[in-house]
């Protein structure tokens, strides 16, 4: 059973990355290095942090680079605002007693500033700030709070605060909100990726606070070889999850992308689930206003498809896709909710040339053919 939860800062309970990427391109232009757009940033960039420079900025000293760095920061450090779910999630673990730390690379002082605003500090039982590499520090922090491992769950947004719960001996959750992409956390292997907090927060609900590996809420993706061999007699306690969708146009035309960290930062179009006692239509109404803002009409049904394990989602999972396409009405004030990190009207031509996800190409393809 969960009964104490460590907390990464950067990414997991606050955005701070427009800040941080400013204050590292600042770096790299004092040193007389190129600047990286955000895309790059967040492939390039990695904890610890000495490793990045060493890697682009070489000949400059620690000390110089730590000097430029938080100059700029302190500067831009207003832009840093706390992530959605993430004050409720604290909330959380307040009201369940759970116990709560915070391991970070995160300087003193910038923490401080930032907790003027959000008070995050009071939701924390001790904050661990400054450590450049919290492998060297989480098996201190289980000792000097008597933290059993298997009760202590780590949470952050990066391969390095997996790599540090495996070093600590305790469970490891990544969120989609930070620094790393999908494919980036995939490959450290924690026990769960999550979204954002508020789905831990239903993951911890639902097993009662018992953690294991996360396969009892989230089941990982078996390989081949491990699929059964024969047609099980047991009626599945799980079952397809049925989504709308639709390709969005305006009055130009043009059609309105997304892109998600969930879909391996690919893009796609904006639905989601159907809700019990909703029907389809009034279902894809009200995702697409949630998410985009925009009310919609001329609603047209273009396609049914199956998504099965599809290696692109950032969870294991059986979708059935109701695809549709409809026409942006009033005001075309897109505002993206926490689901999206980006969007663009584009039409369907230049649209294809997008790094979409693979439903969104059948949905498309499908579109064409029904036009010829």
């Amino acid at each position: 059973m969960i009964r104490n939860i460590i907390f990464d800062w950067s990414g997991t309970l606050v955005d701070d990355l427009p800040a941080v990427l400013k204050a590292s391109n600042f770096v790299l232009q004092q040193a007389g290095k190129p600047t990286m757009s955000l895309a790059t940033f967040r492939a390039e960039f990695q904890l610890p942090f000495t490793t990045f420079y060493d890697r682009h900025t070489p000949d400059v000293p620690m000390p110089q680079l730590e000097e430029w760095f938080h100059a700029e920061f302190r500067r831009s450090q207003s832009s840093v605002v706390e992530l959605p779910h993430a004050r409720k999630f604290l909330e959380f673990c307040r009201t369940h007693k759970l116990r709560t730390f915070l391991l970070s690379t995160v300087h003193a002082d910038h923490f401080k500033v930032q907790c003027q605003g959000n008070r995050f500090d009071l939701f924390l039982d001790r904050p661990y700030t400054d450590v450049w590499d919290k492998r060297e520090k989480i098996h201190e922090i289980l000792i000097e709070n008597n933290l059993k491992p298997d009760e202590t769950l780590f949470i952050g947004d990066m391969e390095h605060d997996i790599a540090t719960a495996k070093h600590g001996g305790i469970h490891s959750c990544a969120v989609l909100t930070g620094y790393n992409t999908l494919k980036q956390l995939r490959a450290a292997k924690p026990d769960l990726i999550v979204e954002h907090l508020s789905e831990l927060k239903t993951v911890l609900e639902k097993n009662n606070f018992a953690f294991g590996n996360g396969r009892a809420a989230l089941p990982r993706r078996r390989a081949e070889k491990d699929l059964p061999q024969q047609i099980p007699t047991k009626i599945p306690t799980t079952f397809p999850i049925t989504t709308v969708g639709a390709l969005i146009f305006n009055s130009k035309n043009e059609v309105l992308m997304l892109r998600t960290h969930k879909w391996s930062n690919k893009w796609g179009i904006p639905g989601g689930k159907i809700k019990f006692g909703e029907t389809s239509e009034a279902a894809l109404r009200r995702e697409i206003l949630e998410e985009t803002n925009l009310k919609v009409n001329q609603i047209k049904f273009v396609l049914v498809q199956d998504c099965i394990h599809s290696k692109e989602f950032y969870k294991d999972a059986h979708f059935v896709l109701l695809n549709y396409t409809c026409r942006a009405t009033g005001k075309l004030d897109v505002k993206l909710n926490h689901e999206a990190q980006e969007f663009c009207w584009l039409k369907l031509a230049a649209a294809k040339k997008l790094k979409l996800n693979k439903p969104t190409k059948i949905l498309i393809a499908a579109l064409e053919k029904l036009r010829k």
